[in-house]
């Protein structure tokens, strides 16, 4: 059984470099009046949970002015070069030492939201299940759940190795949630373009 009063900590990946960006700061591009690390942040913020932290690497400094007024806790990885492991363990590694459960988000996914996160958390006190993720574009990724079970499996991965390794791994012990809303990420301009052009939805 879980607990009654679960610790869960949002850990949001927003340390890379955005190479396909052409220079810009995919971090604190424009989405709706708000950056899209604002729209992260907001949205772990809302859906309450024990803590949120942000993990930054290139341009971090300027990175970190964006959420400096918020109830986040910003976590510099200063190994952000050698791959998105190093920041999962870096959110992981300033968890609180009572947490239950991490939810690992990306900056990038600028339409998913607050009812979004909570579903996740609420999918796992219903089913105790040690894995919630979502489902979109034929993959199964972040956002995503997991219990304090995965976390000596999410401190073993190396270089560019992410959260989708431990759910392919362990997809008997996943619950899945479709979510199509985290299927629209931005990595190329193309996309923000894409973002920028979208109608507009009270959900998002």
């Amino acid at each position: 059984m879980l607990p009654d009063k679960l610790n869960i900590n949002a850990i949001i990946l927003a340390a890379g470099s955005a190479s396909r960006m052409k220079g810009k700061m995919k971090q604190l591009l424009e989405f709706r009046g708000k950056t899209l690390l604002r729209r992260a942040a907001d949205a772990a913020i809302d859906a309450e949970f024990s803590k949120v932290s942000v993990i930054v690497g290139a341009n971090g400094e300027k990175i970190s002015e964006e959420v400096k007024n918020l109830p986040v806790e910003v976590v510099f990885n200063e190994n952000w070069k050698s791959g998105i492991s190093s920041s999962i363990k870096s959110g992981l590694t300033n968890a609180s030492a009572d947490t239950n459960a991490v939810v690992f988000m990306l900056c990038d996914q600028p339409l998913v939201t607050a009812e979004i996160l909570r579903n996740l958390r609420e999918v796992f006190v219903e089913t105790d299940s040690p894995i919630v993720a979502c489902e979109y574009e034929n993959t199964i990724g972040v956002p995503a759940l997991f219990s304090r079970e995965f976390f000596p499996a999410l401190m073993d991965l190396q270089k560019d190795e992410g959260a989708k390794k431990i759910i392919a791994e362990n997809i008997q012990k996943t619950v899945v949630l479709k979510v199509s809303e985290a299927g629209f990420d931005v990595d190329t301009i193309e996309d923000y373009v894409k973002l920028l052009h979208k109608p507009f939805s009270s959900r998002s």
